[in-house]
């Protein structure tokens, strides 16, 4: 998996970039199957904007963002990465969340089965 890190006019340091490289790479424990991480931080005068997307095997990107002043740039990170995560966490729990009951196939082929009993 990749992590990529863009800053827009403006710089970070090493270690602000290994610390989002760091939670970034979390995500893989909400949602195994990302393929690529992008974080945009793009300086616009005395705000900041940071955007998050995330690439995901058979999905669209996932997508989020959030602005403040320049110089809580690591709070502002860190509410991106919590919206990313319970965007993730949303998405997962729609893939797994099988209601419990039987598919329709089964349903049809039991009912099948029932009706061919009851013939003979």
């Amino acid at each position: 998996m990749q992590v990529a890190i863009t800053c827009r006019h403006g710089e970070i340091s090493e270690d602000f970039r290994d610390y989002i490289t760091r939670k970034a790479e979390k995500l893989l424990h909400y949602f195994e199957r990302v393929t690529a991480i992008q974080v945009t931080l793009d300086y616009e005068g005395d705000r900041v904007r940071v955007e998050m997307l995330v690439d995901a095997e058979h999905k669209h990107d996932f997508v989020t963002h959030h602005e403040t002043s320049a110089d809580e740039v690591g709070p502002c990170f860190d509410q991106v990465l919590a919206k990313m995560e319970q965007q993730i966490r949303k998405y997962k729990g729609k893939l797994t969340d099988h209601r419990r009951d039987k598919p329709l196939n089964e349903v049809v082929s039991d009912q099948v089965v029932g009706s061919d009993d009851e013939e003979e």
